[in-house]
């Protein structure tokens, strides 16, 4: 990888984190208020997740990767993405909460942070590569 390779990809990683952190801020603290009130947790995420992903959409595509491709195609692979990330994040709520007992909330919170880094691979060589006519 070249300085310049590297820099670029740097650059890219802030704007990507520039944009899921403003989203799962928010994300989280919904979480947090519906689960403290009434909801079950994987129902919470349920719900919320496609919420957090269509507002999130938008932002990587522009501003996160400069993505320049079909907008179908980038649509279908960005479902194809979150449908990944929801499973990795229920999953973990399951094993962690529900199986070994870990409070929820302590879960959720690292699930934020795993999930958004298997995104972040989906999206820069899956949904928004750089060259999407050879993909």
């Amino acid at each position: 990888m070249t300085k310049v390779t590297f820099i670029a990809t740097l650059e890219q990683i802030i704007r990507y984190g520039v944009v899921g952190l403003a989203n799962n801020l928010l994300g989280y603290l919904i979480y947090l208020l519906i689960t403290w009130a009434w909801l079950d947790p994987k129902i919470a995420v349920t719900l919320m997740y496609p919420i957090g992903a269509l507002t999130a959409y938008f932002g990587h595509a522009k501003f996160s990767f400069t993505y320049r491709g079909s907008t179908s195609r980038g649509i279908v692979r960005y479902v194809i993405a979150h449908l990944i990330g929801y499973g990795v994040n229920v999953g973990m709520l399951f094993l962690f909460s529900d199986m070994l007992r870990y409070p929820h909330q302590l879960v959720q919170a690292v699930a934020i942070v795993v999930v958004a880094g298997v995104l972040y691979l989906l999206f820069r060589y899956f949904v928004f590569p750089r060259s999407p006519e050879l993909i």
